[in-house]
């Protein structure tokens, strides 16, 4: 049997420039700009996905780190975005990932996996309020309309 795993929500008071209510995307963002690339697993050539968790407030109660992939390509499951939400009783998620290409324009696997995980946080009542590329500019899949 293996041990379980330890991970890390990172609270807003060890970020660099914590940002206090999330409104628009690009506060996301730029939550992403001031927190992420300085973190140690980061790898600008792969991409990482990351959750920021909120409370009911959308305040920002911290962010993890739910999975590092390739230079296309994350791996992602539901069950390893909501856990952070669940362990510290967040209310809703913001999904973040970057695009080392640049290019944040959404793949037909970020569209899948998005609308998947609006399903399995409808079944958990833990809203995911959007899904964030990030790359030489920031698109907002909800903006897209991805989340109708």
């Amino acid at each position: 049997m293996n041990p379980p795993h330890e991970f890390k929500v990172v609270c807003v008071r060890e970020c660099l420039a914590p940002s206090h209510t999330l409104d628009t995307p690009q506060q996301a963002a730029d939550y992403w700009h001031a927190n992420i690339p300085c973190a140690p697993w980061f790898d600008p050539c792969k991409e990482a996905l990351v959750v920021l968790v909120l409370n009911t407030r959308r305040r920002i109660l911290g962010h993890n780190l739910v999975a590092l992939g390739t230079l296309d390509s994350v791996n992602v499951h539901a069950r390893e975005v909501f856990k952070p939400a669940i362990a510290i009783s967040a209310h809703a998620l913001i999904l973040m990932h970057n695009h080392p290409s640049g290019d944040s324009s959404p793949s037909d696997a970020d569209i899948k996996v998005t609308r998947d995980l609006i399903r399995a946080g409808q079944l958990l009542k833990i809203e995911l309020l959007d899904h964030l590329i990030i790359g030489e500019k920031t698109t907002s899949l909800k903006a897209l309309g991805y989340f109708s």
